[in-house]
């Protein structure tokens, strides 16, 4: 069976090119989340076994997001995806539980190596 993957992106292309990238690998986008809210709720209620996570959100931002995951126990790997690249924010993703974190812009190829190394 497909891994199930939820997106978190507040911009739709972006959720789009990651969709794209990820379905021709052969993953199942179970959903979508623009904002932190939707992207908790739907987690918790999905359970998939890996999230995309923007770090910029309208409503919050991803490491506020990864911190509530990890409260609450969700067991998905998550990918940070952001245009966000200092040392410092990376580093504080990965303290959170991110197993990795790619920089926009990145090539499709980039984004399904991270995702197949963090289901591994």
């Amino acid at each position: 069976m497909a891994k199930s993957i939820l997106i978190v992106d507040d911009s739709l292309y972006m959720r789009t090119v990651i969709k794209d990238a990820l379905e021709e690998a052969g993953y199942d986008i179970v959903g979508q989340a623009a904002n932190g809210e939707a992207a908790i709720d739907m987690a918790m209620d999905l359970q998939p076994d890996l999230i995309t996570l923007d770090n910029i959100l309208p409503d919050m931002i991803g490491t506020d997001i990864l911190a509530v995951y990890k409260d609450e126990g969700l067991e998905s790997k998550v990918v940070m995806i952001s245009a966000v690249g200092q040392q410092s924010v990376i580093e504080q993703g990965m303290e959170l539980g991110a197993t990795d974190y790619i920089v926009k812009p990145f090539t499709p190829e980039q984004l399904v190596e991270s995702v197949k190394k963090a289901l591994a």
